[in-house]
């Protein structure tokens, strides 16, 4: 339960989905239901049937910058720039054209504390200092940086999504890696489980009476950081910054109080559920730095069931939902779904676990 080795699975390449689906809600659903092990095989539209009245559904409205930078160093050569903690460097900033952030910065060599890097649009950013591998990096330009930074920013695409963003023949990815509700800006990557929703479904699921609530965790660098260690219990989350408001705390309490569902949308709702909440399940209103790992043995106190995508082998995500289901009866269902040919990671299909 404990090892590694116990979160891994063999996936084909081709079931790595490289874009989105062209209808959000026509993505397909698998639901695993935890009680009886069953499963069914749906499209995502299909979820009101799955739902009841009185439903709270939790979704994370963070949205992602074009925190991806391409430039070149003041010695001529190339440099990539990935922006970390954009709500951190908001929160400090004194001046529309002044911008401190820590960031990722790949390069053929390691840039300089003091060396600075070029970019479009008259930006520089200045090498501030390093910690481990992590940069703290001042960006400069004569306008405001937001504005300048969605001129020259890319979305940064996970890893495993093998062409450039908003590539030639695919939808543009600043529409499509972004929920339909995302509104609060930080993250570097997106809550992947919301990209299934449309705007007529959300319709729907508010007319039959499901109650949506947005809390907000901005996706960080954790995302990117594979688990290393033998024992997953030696692992340690990278802080990501969440914001719960005193409305959807009040929500989610009288809701629970009342016997309703907690349907939390992604492993980034449940993971702001489960950091916010007292022992007695009680969501508490607040915002700061939210470093839970959840993994099997770990008791839930408020999602009652949860939407999320296919998650990559041996990532902290694959153990929170091994957490919520149980190991054996998850990866029964990733076997499930790779048979069917479902589509896998932040573009592929869905899954509903109640």
């Amino acid at each position: 339960m404990y090892a590694l080795d116990d979160y891994d699975y063999e996936l084909p390449e081709d079931r790595i989905a490289q874009q989105p689906c062209q209808q959000r809600d026509r993505s397909r659903l698998l639901h695993l239901n935890r009680g009886s092990g069953s499963i069914s095989h749906r499209v995502f539209c299909d979820l009101p049937n799955l739902m009841r009245s009185g439903d709270v559904l939790v979704v994370n409205n963070t949205q992602v910058i074009p925190g991806r930078l391409l430039g070149r160093k003041d010695t001529g050569g190339k440099a990539e720039v990935l922006i970390l903690t954009y709500a951190d460097g908001q929160a400090d900033r004194k001046t529309a054209g002044e911008f401190t952030c820590t960031c990722l910065i790949k390069s053929s060599k390691k840039p300089r504390t003091g060396s600075t890097i070029f970019f479009d649009h008259g930006l520089r950013a200045e090498v501030l200092g390093q910690s481990e591998d992590c940069y703290a990096v001042r960006f400069t330009c004569e306008n405001d940086f937001d504005q300048v930074l969605y001129q020259v920013g890319k979305v940064p695409l996970p890893p495993y999504i093998r062409r450039e963003p908003e590539a030639a023949g695919f939808r543009e990815d600043h529409t499509a890696y972004q929920t339909i509700y995302a509104s609060e800006k930080g993250a570097i990557a997106a809550p992947t489980a919301g990209f299934h929703f449309s705007a007529g479904l959300m319709t729907r699921l508010r007319n039959m009476g499901v109650t949506v609530v947005p809390i907000t965790l901005h996706v960080g660098y954790g995302t990117f950081i594979p688990v290393r260690v033998s024992d997953i219990r030696d692992h340690r989350m990278h802080s990501e910054t969440y914001a719960i408001t005193r409305q959807a705390a009040e929500i989610i309490n009288d809701a629970r109080a009342g016997g309703a569902r907690i349907v939390a949308v992604g492993t980034t709702s449940v993971r702001t559920l489960e950091f916010s909440a007292s022992e007695d399940g009680r969501v508490m209103a607040g915002a700061g730095p939210c470093n839970l790992f959840i993994y099997p043995g770990y008791r839930f106190k408020v999602a009652d069931a949860m939407i999320t995508n296919f998650h990559l082998p041996r990532s902290t995500l694959l153990m929170l939902v091994s957490a919520f289901t149980g190991r054996d009866l998850i990866l029964n269902a990733y076997r499930a779904a790779i048979q069917k040919g479902y589509r896998f990671y932040s573009y592929g299909d869905a899954m509903l676990i109640d």
